[in-house]
């Protein structure tokens, strides 16, 4: 007889899994030449994310015990939507576990979580030097738009 039971779940993030994530984020900044891994201050972002599980979600892939996945989102609203809509942030599946359905596991978790609260739509960032990514995303029917990202502000300025 096999085993079936499965090798990762997938969950609402706790404070335990602060540690985890951070070390995806490092991950995940060392792909995108915008930001900067800066350990404190992501783990001061999640933490204030994990206050608000109301308007802000963080979902994780945990596979023993360890972080392997995560996937945030936050409720914002859109003047041309006229109601809610969920920015997507942080995607991001460990190298050795990628191309096994985690990310769309993920993003679909975060997707229920979202429309559970009335989001007329889902919007994400994504670098666009990062090919792999887009290329995932196109796969799950993402399409890219006219807008492009600007800020203001933090360590740019």
């Amino acid at each position: 007889m096999t085993d079936q039971s499965p090798r990762y779940r997938i969950r609402r993030a706790n404070q335990g899994d602060i540690g985890g994530m951070t070390n995806l984020l490092k991950l995940l900044f060392s792909l995108e030449s915008d930001f900067s891994f800066a350990e404190l201050t992501q783990q001061r972002g999640l933490q204030m994310m994990l206050a608000d599980t109301r308007m802000r979600c963080l979902m994780v892939a945990e596979s023993q015990q360890q972080i392997i996945g995560m996937c945030t989102a936050q409720m914002l609203v859109s003047t041309a939507e006229g109601g809610s809509v969920a920015l997507i942030e942080d995607v991001v599946i460990e190298e050795a576990w990628r191309g096994q359905g985690l990310g769309k596991e993920l993003l679909s978790s975060i997707e229920a979580w979202a429309l559970e609260r009335g989001a007329a739509r889902l919007q994400l960032l994504a670098d666009r030097n990062n090919t792999p990514a887009l290329a995932f995303y196109q796969a799950l029917n993402w399409k890219t738009t006219e807008m492009i990202c600007l800020r203001k502000g933090g360590k740019l300025s």
